[in-house]
């Protein structure tokens, strides 16, 4: 079987509605322009092609961002695996290994204790659905599960700030910002029709606080071209001001 790619909301919900509730399904959301993703598009068409018991769903998050939104997608590569209306796993990440291994695990009903264990703080998938919006702006983020080395970190951070040749670590999302500074400098790069990349920094307290340091600058949202730190919103539209092809000749700078 081959993997089918969402083209609306509606064909998702379709899609999703549609499948046998014993049914695995594998969410696969990508964007065209984030390096990590060009690898991975080889090896889940191959895992579809392997797995013809398994619906594997693919979805530009750039193009679909209310789908992206209802699974609180902050950075791309993203996976979730659902069965009868229930998240199972979420994997965020360019390792395919770990989607690989947690696929084989559903499959092959290994995991089925730990399932069960987790059932009561897995939410139905239309309940993700329902609470999705309100719980996004109220819900603090989530502690990391286990100290992260200040090496670990940096390397994490220089991979980030990496993920696109234009990359922005904003509160919230392109679609959904949560401050005014992190909306103005979305719709400044929508009005320069710039494709660029986009981590939600209120996901992730380590990458908010590493970032700090790592580019010297203590607020947010901030702005990465080729893997260097460009500045903040000011800066930015200093840097217009100055040069209206700033983008264009930042990006091919390199």
């Amino acid at each position: 079987m081959s993997v089918i790619e969402v083209n609306s909301d509606d064909h998702f919900t379709e899609l999703t509605s549609d499948v046998s509730p014993e049914k695995l399904i594998a969410l696969y959301f990508y964007t065209p322009w984030a390096a990590p993703c060009i690898q991975i598009n080889t090896v889940y068409q191959q895992l579809a092609q392997q797995n013809p018991e398994v619906a594997f769903l693919s979805i530009n998050a750039d193009e679909h961002p209310d789908i992206s939104e209802l699974f609180e997608v902050s950075a791309v590569p993203y996976f979730v695996l659902i069965k009868n209306d229930t998240i199972l796993k979420e994997i965020s990440g360019a390792d395919p290994q770990e989607f690989v291994q947690a696929l084989e695990e559903l499959q092959q009903g290994t995991a089925a204790g730990q399932q069960q264990q987790q059932t009561s703080q897995q939410a139905p998938l239309a309940q993700t659905q329902a609470q999705t919006a309100s719980a996004t702006s109220s819900q603090p983020p989530a502690e990391a599960q286990e100290e992260e080395s200040p090496e670990a970190l940096n390397a994490r951070l220089k991979q980030l700030t990496e993920a696109s040749p234009v990359m922005l670590f904003m509160k919230g999302t392109p679609a959904s910002p949560q401050c005014g500074f992190s909306r103005q400098l979305v719709a400044i790069l929508r009005e320069n029709q710039v494709r660029f990349g986009f981590f939600d920094i209120l996901k992730d307290d380590s990458v908010r606080q590493g970032l700090k340091t790592f580019s010297d600058w203590p607020t947010f949202p901030q702005l990465y071209i080729n893997g260097e730190f460009q500045g903040g919103l000011d800066i930015i539209k200093e840097n217009l001001e100055e040069d209206p092809n700033f983008f264009q000749n930042a990006v091919n700078a390199n």
